[in-house]
């Protein structure tokens, strides 16, 4: 509640004259709230982002990027940094995962990849942090850490430990392999709104400078929706061709890029498992179990599509075994 009125008192300093009621807008799974203030003729968004658990710094550097290469995010109007207050434009109430539905699928995917590659296309080397080999292994250790020790409650053996080692090492080989643009790092459904110009982009905080393919990989493997592989298929090809066309520096091979993205996914997955099991065993927060069946059913399914994955498909075979019973079909 103090900060809640320390928020309400500096609203009341930047518009001494004015009348708002203020209301909880969302909240993530950070220390971050937001606040939706209103006024008579207008709404605005307020970002409470404690400065003790929050830096509002990267925010503020990444959202400017974002805004000069042409995209839709939240315009700063003010900000008080000692306190950790943002004053935002609100981008609404609707995002991806309430709108999507089969008869506006194509339109609002390829609104959002438009969008992304014009976030490539402003790409510039040592502007964000580099998405390195440190990074991407402290996210895939995420996985034995949080999601097998922790959530299954089992201790891998020596050969299981190697096998697991061999395949994080074959998947970052490739991912440190791709070309390098900036990456949202959470660009999916969740994130993005129905707004105009479409889509408003939120929660890019921790853009990277990265693969190529990893924000398609968080857009077209999403956590919290899934469509038919031939959707998406026919999806990444627009986007393959669109970025081509922009002199992007993609795979000229579709087949090239495909791999890359799919591998790409791996990563991620593994990554998000372990974050989906911290944040329930570590933070109490048990809405995310419901969304880690979709998860690594991504993740198996790309396991068995390639060789070198298929360590890690017997691997989950072996810590799980009634998921195999469920029947997948490749």
């Amino acid at each position: 509640m103090q900060r809640q009125q320390q928020l309400t008192e500096w609203l009341h300093s930047l518009f001494p004259n004015e009348t708002f009621t203020l209301a909880p807008a969302s909240a993530d799974a950070s220390f971050r709230r937001y606040f939706r203030a209103t006024f008579t003729d207008r709404a605005l968004i307020v970002m409470d982002a404690p400065p003790q658990h929050e830096d509002c710094k990267p925010f503020l550097h990444v959202g400017k990027l974002f805004e000069d290469a042409g995209t839709h995010v939240p315009h700063v109007y003010a900000q008080d940094l000692a306190q950790g207050f943002l004053l935002l434009s609100d981008l609404g109430n609707t995002t991806y995962l309430h709108a999507l539905n089969p008869g506006n699928a194509r339109q609002l995917y390829g609104d959002a990849t438009d969008a992304l590659i014009k976030i490539q296309l402003a790409s510039r080397d040592r502007e964000l942090p580099r998405y390195d080999e440190a990074l991407l292994r402290r996210e895939l250790n995420l996985f034995p850490e949080w999601y097998i020790a922790r959530h299954l409650q089992i201790t891998l053996d020596e050969k299981q430990q190697a096998a697991l080692g061999t395949v994080f090492s074959r998947i970052l080989d490739n991912n440190l392999a791709q070309p390098c643009v900036y990456v949202h790092r959470d660009y999916h459904s969740r994130n993005l709104m129905v707004a105009e110009p479409n889509p408003g982009i939120l929660d890019f905080q921790d853009a990277v400078y990265g693969p190529i393919t990893y924000d398609l990989a968080s857009l077209f493997k999403d956590a919290y929706i899934r469509w038919d592989e031939e959707l998406v298929m026919d999806w990444l090809i627009r986007y393959w061709e669109k970025a081509r066309k922009a002199g992007l520096p993609i795979q000229q091979d579709f087949g090239e890029f495909y791999r890359d993205y799919e591998w790409m996914g791996v990563q991620r997955h593994i990554k998000v498992l372990g974050i989906f099991a911290r944040l329930y065993h570590r933070d109490g927060k048990e809405g995310y179990l419901k969304d880690m069946p979709l998860v690594m059913d991504y993740l198996r399914r790309a396991c068995a599509r390639y060789i070198d994955l298929k360590p890690l498909l017997n691997l989950l075979d072996t810590l799980e075994p009634q998921a195999v019973q469920t029947g997948y079909t490749f």
